[in-house]
This record gives structure tokens, sequence and C-alpha cells, in this order.
């Protein structure tokens, strides 16, 4: 009886011991340990799609890696068949302080025949810049900007639609101040200059290229050897469209075609803020296409370092905006009458 007893204990204990180890080597796992990597954080259990899942849909995950790097964002191809375009692109060196433009400046002859630059003046302003811009993108062509500081700080958007389309920015002082007049010192020409800068890179987000145009091309000799000294280039231009004086479109076109058929190129100057010439640059570019003339695109090597004191002294000083962007109806409603 006892050795019955004993060996049915001890068959008991071994089919105990063999359970133990099948269940620690061969029975499937539902708890899996977390899946870590190298400075990560333990990862968090996604949960199962239903009941009826199994432990191996039950993944830890670390990061999500993608199947193949994204590819780099291409430039819009053109959508006007035979655009205008910009036949080459040129990058101006601006430590100096180089001209350019023969009404003022005589050394830098770098456009050959039939070849220009297109500049803007002035803005941003509504209405007649982004007039002006649509008329660019429709024949894929671009053009340098010298906008005015105080109405970059009016409408700054509408100076970042200027640099997100490609174009070139420069600056055109802070409020239009003629800096060779009687009144204008040599430290008011500086605020002027700075200022304008500055307020052209708080719109933007970004600095402008060190590239400087004078209020009604008046070019004072203090002013010029400061901006010399901070490597600015200087523009006059070729030929003015006195686009200012015109009455209607077709004199700003035919002010600008007559001129530039007698000198063969140039660096036209305009006004983004004048509407007479954002009516008339759609037919100013068929023009220049039908005349063979090519566009060149002028940008600087790198962008100018404006001067913290002015960056501060405008981001501090900045009023609320003078124009509101939302519609009078809803600012202002009727609630009795």
């Amino acid at each position: 009886m006892r050795n019955a007893l004993g060996l049915m204990l001890g068959s008991l204990i071994a089919a105990i011991m063999i359970s133990a180890v099948w269940y620690w080597t061969a029975a499937p796992r539902t708890e899996l340990a977390a899946a870590t990597s190298i400075g990560s954080v333990p990862a968090q259990r996604v949960a199962a799609a239903s009941n009826a899942a199994t432990a191996a849909d039950d993944i830890e995950i670390t990061a999500a890696i993608p199947e193949k790097p994204a590819a780099p964002a291409q430039p819009a191809a053109c959508a006007t068949p035979d655009a205008l375009g910009v036949s080459r692109v040129v990058e101006i060196e601006t430590a100096g302080g180089p001209g350019f433009g023969f009404q003022h400046f005589k050394q830098l002859d770098f456009l050959t025949e039939r070849e220009v630059v297109l500049t803007f003046d002035d803005g941003p302003w509504p209405v007649n810049t982004p007039a002006v811009l649509k008329a660019l993108a429709d024949e894929c062509t671009k053009a340098v900007f010298f906008p005015i500081g105080k109405h970059a700080s009016y409408h700054p958007e509408i100076l970042r639609q200027v640099a997100a389309a490609g174009h070139t920015v420069g600056a055109h002082t802070w409020s239009h101040a003629n800096l060779n007049g009687k009144k204008m010192t040599e430290q008011l020409a500086k605020d002027e200059i700075e200022r304008g800068y500055s307020a052209i890179k708080l719109a933007l987000g970004a600095a402008p290229s060190p590239f400087f145009r004078f209020p009604e091309l008046q070019h004072g000799p203090a002013a010029m050897a400061y901006l010399a000294s901070r490597n600015i280039a200087m523009f006059s231009c070729d030929l003015d469209s006195f686009d200012f004086r015109a009455k209607n479109p077709e004199q700003v076109v035919n002010t600008v075609m007559t001129k530039l058929d007698k000198q063969g190129k140039g660096i036209i100057l305009m006004h983004d803020f004048q509407k007479h010439t954002a009516e008339a640059l759609p037919i100013l570019l068929q023009r220049l296409k039908a005349g063979g003339y090519k566009i060149v695109q002028m940008k600087s090597k790198a962008p100018l370092q404006t001067v913290s004191y002015y960056d501060d002294a405008l981001f501090k000083g900045m009023k609320l905006p003078v124009a509101s962007p939302r519609s009078v109806g809803s600012v202002v409603q009727t609630v009795s009458k």
C-alpha cells in the first residue's frame, strides 16, 4: 500500500515538473516586454483593434519610419506657354556699396543688349501691389522691389507675398524722405535708412537684401558714404517710367518702350504704389516679349545685417495696425433701428 502511494505521489510530482518546464519554454506569452530604443522613453501600448486580436497583433510602437523620404518641394512650373520668364539671375556682391543705373552710376555695365531689370518702388500697397504680382506671375518673371518702411508696417502681409513669389526685396527709407534735402542731417538720414530696413525685416520675418534706392533719386554724398560703409548696393535707374505723372496705363507703356527701344537695355524704374502702373504691367510685359527683350533678376549674395538698436526700437514702438484685416460687417453690426 505504501509502495503504491509512493508511486502515485512520485508520478504526480513528475507531471507537475514537466508542465512547468513546458509552460516556461513552449507556451505562447500574452505579455511581451516593451520595446525600447536608444534615448527614447518606454513606448505606450497600442490598443487592440478588437477583442478577437491575437497576442501576435499586440505590438509595441516606438517610432514611425516613412517608407521613403519625402521629395523636396519643386518650383511650380510656368503655366503660361512662351512666358517672358527670367533669362538669367545675377548675384551681387555688395561690399563697399556698388552703384547700379546709368542715370547716376556709370561703372557697372553688366546688362547685354535687350536685357532689362524690372524694379518697383513705394510699396507695398493694397490692390496695386497684388495686381503687379499677378502680372509678373502670369509671365513667370521676377523683379526687384524697394518698399517704404512705413508702408511695410501698414501692410506686412502684402510684402510677404512679394518675397514668397521669389522677388528681391530691398528698401526705400522709412518715410520716403529726401535724403539730400536742406534740413536732412546725417543722423536723420541714417535713421531713415536703418528704420526702413528694420521695418521691412519685421514685416517679412527675415532680413531683406542690402539693396537701396534713394527717394526721388536724390543721392546725398553723406548718405552714400554711410550706405557704402554698411555694404549696401545703391540703385538709380537707366530709364524712369515717370508713371506717377501718367494719366493712363497706355502712357506708362509708351514712355517705357520709347526709352527702351532707344537705349536697347536697362534698369526700369516703376512704382507698384501707382494704379496706372498695375494696370499697364500686363501690356508692358507683352510688349517686352514681342520686342525680344529678356528679363534679368538681381539677387544679393547675402542678406543685410540690420542694426539691433533700430530693430528693438521699432518692435517696442509698434502701434496697433492702421488698417484692420477684418471687414466692416464683422466689426460693426446694427442691432436696432
